[in-house]
């Protein structure tokens, strides 16, 4: 009797992907590398853009500021009856635009007329630029300070290419207008700010400027950079000083 042994072996198992798989795994990878390609280039153009942005700011900075040209001198007055009690009361410096750049809007806030106790409120006017004072002892946020045009200029107060313009800062007031600052009670603290918000150095609280004292100055436009002024007092104080 003839017996047939059966195959015990199992079939063996076939893998692989069709056609429309490897499709779809391909587009995805190609919606993939798309979204990618798409997020660097704007990336990239959006920091292209903020750095143009930038320099342009920058250039428009520097197209407005001011350049001190020149020396700053001081000038001493008398607080009071005794030589012990002389001390700088006005600073000035000169102010020329830089690099042939934007006007510079420098309507001051005070004029002088030597009449009375100056400088003089300048009425009706909004002025831009402010000046701040700062020594040892004192910082005061906004000085009074007035300013004088020199040689060729358009009869305003824009500081253009060419034009100069002389800065007068009041850290103490001149008494009796023309009267000499270095006579008895020539020039005076303030007493407090005045309608503009501004001051010198005040009655109360403050200290004034003498031999061997550091000051800072910063002439703070609407636009352009912050002009910082640092000079320090001679040891012996003339009645005009050239602070080198």
């Amino acid at each position: 009797m003839i017996t047939k042994q059966l195959d015990t072996k199992e079939p063996q198992q076939q893998r692989g992907i069709t056609g429309l798989e490897t499709a779809i795994i391909l587009i995805a990878f190609v919606v993939v590398a798309s979204v990618f390609s798409f997020t660097v280039l704007s990336t990239g153009v959006f920091a292209s853009e903020r750095s143009k942005e930038t320099v342009y700011a920058v250039l428009e900075e520097a197209k407005s500021s001011l350049n001190p040209s020149g020396s700053i001198i001081a000038f001493k007055g008398r607080a009071g009856t005794s030589t012990d009690e002389d001390s700088i009361y006005k600073i000035q410096f000169v102010l020329s635009n830089a690099i042939a750049g934007e006007p510079v809007d420098m309507t001051p806030p005070y004029t002088v007329d030597a009449t009375n106790t100056d400088p003089d409120i300048s009425s009706g006017s909004e002025y831009k630029t402010v000046i701040s004072y700062q020594d040892k002892n004192q910082y005061i946020s906004d000085v009074p300070w007035s300013i004088k045009m020199l040689g060729q200029s358009s009869n305003d107060f824009l500081v253009e290419q060419g034009e100069k313009a002389e800065i007068t800062v009041w850290i103490l007031q001149r008494l009796n207008g023309v009267a000499d600052p270095l006579s008895n009670n020539g020039v005076s603290t303030y007493n407090s700010t005045d309608s503009n918000g501004s001051s010198g150095i005040l009655t109360t609280g403050g200290t004034l400027l003498n031999a061997n004292d550091q000051f800072t100055l910063e002439v703070k436009p609407e636009s352009g950079s912050t002009i910082a002024i640092q000079r320090t007092t001679p040891a012996r104080l003339d009645t005009i000083m050239d602070l080198k």
